[in-house]
């Protein structure tokens, strides 16, 4: 079952946008910060310790992700991809994942491993300095 971000855990503030756009960027806010506290929110516990363990730079030091959207001119769009990003962010989180299990290498990948070492071995010695005997 996919997990649900409460709406009211989502904080959001209207920023101006960077780079190219002409006036239209120097007068209208239409980028967009969406904050989201992981401890404050709705989410399960472990959810929770899994996101607060990421290394991400978007997560900061007390546990806020902080996502800038602004790639859209509508502020509509700007807050519906950043929290569709967070909703990622969450939803990979969500997933446990299987710990790894070592295995030994295979009969046949230790042969041909060894037959591959003996063949450069014979590559190599055939390098040597020639010696004129005679």
């Amino acid at each position: 079952m996919p997990l649900t971000i409460d709406p009211h855990d989502i904080e959001f503030s209207a920023v101006r946008a960077q780079g190219p756009g002409g006036q239209n960027v120097n007068k209208v806010s239409s980028a967009v910060h969406l904050r989201f506290d992981i401890r404050r929110s709705s989410l399960p516990d472990a959810v929770k310790e899994r996101l607060l363990q990421r290394q991400d730079q978007r997560i900061t030091k007390d546990g806020v992700i902080v996502i800038k959207a602004q790639s859209s001119r509508s502020q509509d769009q700007n807050k519906a991809e950043a929290v569709s990003r967070l909703e990622e962010i969450v939803a990979s989180a969500a997933t446990v994942r299987r710990p790894r299990r070592a295995t030994a290498p295979t009969f046949g990948s230790r042969q041909r491993r060894l037959a591959s070492k003996a063949l450069r071995s014979t590559i190599k010695s055939g390098r040597g300095k020639v010696s004129l005997q005679g």
